[in-house]
C-alpha cells in the first residue's frame, strides 16, 4: 500500500478524505528515480472544482506522456484540513506520491478566477515555500502561473517566478528542456529564469520594472534584463487536431462539479461580445475535425466509464460540424445509457430538435443569455441576439414540451439606463407570455422563468477595458430597480429574479484590473484570514476593506475611475493577438451602439490573423 501523507486519525476527522488520498482511476504512477523533472499541477480551489477543469486534465496527461517528467496534482485543502495542517505543521503534498510539494522542481498554478488569489498564497504557505519570488532559494520550486487570469498577471507578480501566457500545449516542453539543460550545466535559478524569458509566451516579473505617474497611473514598464522581451506574445495551438488531448482522464472517487467526459470541439469565438475576455484572448477560432472528435469520444468514454459526455466551447452552435458530431453521439451512445450534454447552444430549431432527443424535457430547463434588457444595450455590447430570436426560440421550446427557462443578464454595463434595467423584467414577462399564448390543454403545467443578473466587470483585452465600473451601492440600486419592476409584472408568480453579490464583484474588478501594488493587498487579506473568497459562506468583505486602508490603496482607483484612451494598462506588455487599436475602435462602436459583424461574416481586422490559423484563413485555404 502507498504511504499516505495524512494519518488515519486525520482522515477520519475531515470532510471528504478522498480529496487527499489520490489513487483514482487513470492516476499516473512513475518511478521517481527514472524521472528528471517533478511538476506539481495546482488548481487553487477545492478538489471537486479543480478536477472538473479541462485544462488541468489536458496538461496532466501531456506532461506524463514524457518519460522524463512526472506530473502530479495539488488542490487547496478545505478549511477543516487547512487548520489541522497548520496546527501539526504538515507540509502540503501532491496526491500521486504524497510527497511535500517543496521537493518538486515546478509548481504550475492555474489562474482561473480572480477570487481564488488568496488560495494561491495558502498553497505556497502550507507548502512551506516563501510567498515572494525574491525570498526563494536554489532549493525551492519554480512557481509558474497560467490560465485566463494570466492575461493580467501583475496583481500576483510578487508571488510568481514566471507566468505562461497562452495555451499550455505549445512551449511547455521547450521550457522543460531548458530547465534540464540548465541543471545539467550547473546553472543557477536566475540562469534558468533568463533562459526561460527568451521563450515566447514566458513572462518573468523580476525582469521588469514599473514606473508610475504622480496620479498612480503607469508611466511605463520596461525590461531590466537583456534576456527579457519588450512584449510577451501569447501562445496558441494553430492546428487543433495536432495538439495534445486527454486519452485517459483521471476519474475521481467522489462526485465532482463536472462529473462527465468533456469533448472540446473548438477554441475561440467568432461573436465579438464586447464584455467577453475569453472571446478576445482565445482568438482566432480553431476547430477540431469531425473524425478527431468521433475517435476521442469513443476513447474517453471507454477509458473513464463516465455516463455523460459534454461538448465544450465558447459557442458550440458555431462549430461547423455540430450536426455531424451530435448525430454521431446520439447514434453511437444514446442506447448505451450515455447522456449527452450540449451547453453553449443558441436556441434554434436544430438545437431544440437535438435537445429533445438527448434530454429529459421534464427535468431540464433551457438557457438564453440576452445579457441586456433592451435591444439598444445588446447592440452596445455587440450581443447578436434580438428579442425576436429569443421569443421565437422560447415559443418553439414551449411547443416542444419545455416549461422552464433561465435567462442570464448583466447589470452595470456601459451606457445602461433605467429603461435597460427594467427591460430585464419586461423581457422575462414576454417569455412567460409566449408560454401562456399556447392553448391551456397543450401546455405542460405552469411556466417558470428564472432571470439572473451578474454585475459587470470590465476585463483586460476587451473593448470595455476603458469603461468605469459601478460602486457596490450603484450595483445594488440597479438590482433593486429590476426587482421592483418584476413585482409589477402580470405573470410575476411565474417569474423569479436573482442577482450576484455586489461587494465580491467590486473586488473581482480590483484584482482583474490591478497593478503590482495590489500584491500587498492580497497578502494582507490572506494573513488576516481571507480564504476561499469565491465561496460566499467563507467570503469576508470586512477583511478586504480593512486591508485597503492598511495598504494605502483605493478600490475606486481600480474600478470606478474613468480611463483615458492613451492610459498605459498593467497588461499592455502582453500581445494577446487583438490590437489596442481594434479594441479602441470597438469601444467607440459600443458608445455609438454600432454592431460589428461576426468573424465569418466579415473580418474586422482585430489582429488575430497574425497567428496564421483558424477562422481568419477559412476562406483563403
Amino acid at each position: 500500500m502507498r504511504k499516505l501523507a495524512l494519518s488515519d486519525e486525520i482522515l477520519l476527522r475531515i470532510e471528504k478524505p478522498a480529496r487527499y488520498i489520490g489513487g483514482e482511476v487513470n492516476m499516473v504512477k512513475k518511478d521517481l528515480s527514472a524521472v528528471d523533472i517533478r511538476f506539481a499541477m495546482c488548481f487553487p480551489d477545492v478538489y471537486e472544482i479543480g478536477m472538473s477543469h479541462l485544462g488541468m486534465q489536458i496538461l496532466y496527461d501531456m506532461f506524463n506522456r514524457r518519460e522524463d517528467i512526472y506530473c502530479e496534482r495539488i488542490f487547496s485543502p478545505w478549511t477543516d484540513l487547512d487548520q489541522i495542517m497548520r496546527e501539526q505543521q504538515i507540509p502540503l503534498f501532491a496526491l500521486e506520491s504524497q510527497d511535500p510539494i517543496k521537493k518538486f522542481d515546478f509548481i504550475g498554478i492555474t489562474l482561473q478566477y480572480e477570487m481564488c488569489y488568496t488560495n494561491i498564497l495558502q498553497v505556497l504557505d502550507l507548502g512551506q515555500i516563501p510567498l515572494h519570488w525574491e525570498d526563494r532559494t536554489e532549493e525551492d520550486p519554480i512557481i509558474i502561473g497560467g490560465g485566463p487570469c494570466a492575461y493580467n498577471p501583475e496583481p500576483l507578480a510578487e508571488f510568481f517566478d514566471m507566468f505562461y501566457i497562452g495555451e499550455g500545449e505549445t512551449v511547455y516542453f521547450e521550457l522543460m528542456d531548458r530547465y534540464k539543460e540548465n541543471k545539467k550545466n550547473g546553472g543557477s535559478r536566475r540562469d534558468f529564469l533568463e533562459m526561460a524569458s527568451e521563450i515566447d509566451g514566458i513572462y518573468v516579473p523580476a525582469f521588469y520594472d514599473v514606473f508610475y505617474h504622480e496620479d498612480g497611473t503607469i508611466e511605463s514598464m520596461k525590461p531590466n534584463n537583456p534576456h527579457a522581451k519588450e512584449k510577451v506574445t501569447k501562445q496558441l495551438v494553430v492546428s487543433m487536431d495536432e495538439a495534445y488531448y486527454i486519452e485517459k482522464p483521471v476519474v475521481p472517487f467522489i462526485k465532482v462539479t463536472q462529473d462527465r467526459v468533456v469533448l472540446e470541439v473548438m477554441r475561440g469565438c467568432i461573436r465579438g461580445c464586447r464584455f467577453c475576455q475569453a472571446g478576445n484572448v482565445y482568438r482566432p477560432l480553431r476547430e477540431h475535425s469531425l473524425e478527431y472528435l468521433k475517435e476521442y469520444a469513443s476513447k474517453l468514454l471507454k477509458s473513464t466509464g463516465h455516463e455523460e459526455i459534454s461538448l465544450s466551447s465558447l459557442s458550440s452552435s458555431d462549430y461547423t460540424h455540430l450536426e455531424g458530431i451530435v448525430n454521431f453521439l446520439i447514434d453511437e451512445f444514446k442506447d448505451k445509457g450515455v447522456n449527452i450534454s450540449l451547453p453553449s447552444l443558441r436556441i434554434d430549431a436544430f438545437s431544440l430538435d437535438v435537445m429533445s432527443k438527448v434530454q429529459d424535457i421534464r427535468k431540464s430547463s433551457l438557457t438564453f443569455a440576452p445579457e441586456a434588457g433592451s435591444q439598444r444595450l445588446r447592440d452596445v455590447i455587440n450581443k447578436g441576439l434580438s428579442e425576436e430570436i429569443i421569443l421565437k426560440g422560447a415559443g418553439e421550446a414551449f411547443q416542444g414540451g419545455w416549461n422552464r427557462v433561465k435567462l442570464y443578464f448583466m447589470l452595470g454595463l456601459p451606457t445602461e439606463t433605467i429603461e435597460d434595467m427594467e427591460g430585464i423584467a419586461e423581457l422575462s414577462e414576454k417569455v412567460a407570455e409566449v408560454y401562456y399564448d399556447i392553448p391551456k390543454d397543450q401546455r405542460n403545467g405552469k411556466v417558470q422563468v428564472v432571470a439572473s443578473s451578474s454585475f459587470f466587470v470590465p476585463k483586460p483585452f476587451t473593448p470595455f477595458q476603458w469603461a468605469r465600473m459601478c460602486t457596490k451601492e450603484e450595483f445594488l440600486e440597479r438590482a433593486y430597480i429590476v426587482k421592483d419592476k418584476f413585482k409589477k409584472m402580470l405573470n410575476q408568480k411565474s417569474l423569479k429574479y436573482n442577482y450576484h453579490e455586489a461587494d465580491l464583484t467590486v473586488l473581482e474588478g480590483v484584482l482583474a484590473r490591478g497593478d503590482r501594488k495590489v500584491s500587498s493587498l492580497i497578502e494582507e487579506v490572506y494573513k488576516n484570514g481571507a480564504l476561499y473568497d469565491s465561496w460566499s459562506e467563507h467570503f469576508k468583505n470586512d477583511i478586504w476593506m480593512k486591508a485597503f486602508e492598511t495598504c494605502g490603496l483605493d478600490a475606486d482607483f481600480y474600478t470606478v475611475r474613468e480611463r483615458d484612451l492613451e492610459e498605459v494598462f498593467p497588461w499592455d506588455f502582453i500581445n494577446a493577438g487583438v490590437s489596442k487599436e481594434f479594441l479602441k475602435r470597438e469601444w467607440q462602436n459600443a458608445i455609438d451602439a454600432k454592431v460589428t459583424p461576426n468573424c465569418r461574416e466579415r473580418c474586422s481586422g482585430c489582429g488575430a490573423k497574425n497567428f496564421e490559423g483558424g477562422v481568419c484563413y477559412e476562406t483563403e485555404n
